[in-house]
This record gives structure tokens, C-alpha cells and sequence, in this order.
């Protein structure tokens, strides 16, 4: 049984945030209070909404709970664009096996179309032999 909460009940303030110009990215430190753990996915819609930015550009560093308390200190990085982050982050075998999927996914698709055309060619060419 999954727990859904509710995005309007998360209260969130801002705690810290800098320009980083070596590295191209704006770090933040949100302070989020909801009742369960938010998730990656949450956190970065919020940030994308605040910021205006791409939830592709958002990379989140840390999600800290203490015990008992429903207050979170979240660590993210945004980036001026998906390709500095790829560049500068390192991804996680999660994230490497689900790219993985994703190609394999679209070659097998690749496949499947061109196959039709390939057998509509041949019986079109045994069509001509024979006539």
C-alpha cells in the first residue's frame, strides 16, 4: 500500500541558496515539512514550479528527516541545462538500467516498423517474379 500526500499540504521555505559559477548551478537547501517523506519526483516538481525551470535540469542531492519531526532538509542543484548536469553529475545504476531500457525499448519499436516493410517488399517482388 503506497502513501499518496497531497502537494498543497507541503509547506516549504528556501534556507540557503548560491551561484555556483565553477560548476554552472544554483545550489539550494529547501526546508519542506509534510507528513510522509516527499519523493524525488515531488521535490523536483516543486522546484521546477518555483524556480521555472525544467525538472530534467534539477538534480536532488539529499532528502534528511529527523526522527519524530515532520520537517525535511532537502539538497538540490539546478542547472542551466540537461547536458551540464550530465556532464557534472555522477548518474546512479538506477538511472544508467532505465536509460538502458529506454534505447532497447525504441531499437526493438525500430525493428518492428521496419520489419513490415521489409516482408511488403519481398512479397511484392515475388508478386512480380510470378506475373
Amino acid at each position: 500500500m503506497q502513501l499518496k500526500q497531497d502537494n498543497s499540504k507541503m509547506e516549504f521555505k528556501i534556507i540557503k541558496q548560491e551561484e555556483n559559477h565553477l560548476f554552472n548551478r544554483k545550489e539550494i537547501q529547501l526546508e519542506v515539512k509534510a507528513q510522509i517523506t516527499p519523493s524525488r519526483a515531488e521535490i523536483q516538481k516543486i522546484i521546477s514550479e518555483k524556480f521555472s525551470v525544467s525538472i530534467d535540469n534539477i538534480k536532488i542531492n539529499k532528502i534528511d528527516g529527523k526522527f519524530g519531526t515532520d520537517t525535511f532538509i532537502i539538497g538540490a542543484s539546478i542547472y542551466n541545462s540537461k547536458e551540464e548536469k550530465d556532464k557534472l553529475e555522477i548518474k546512479k545504476k538506477k538511472e544508467i538500467e532505465a536509460e538502458k531500457k529506454v534505447a532497447e525499448s525504441q531499437k526493438e519499436d525500430e525493428n518492428k516498423e521496419s520489419k513490415p516493410k521489409e516482408e511488403s517488399k519481398s512479397e511484392e517482388e515475388s508478386n512480380k517474379t510470378t506475373e
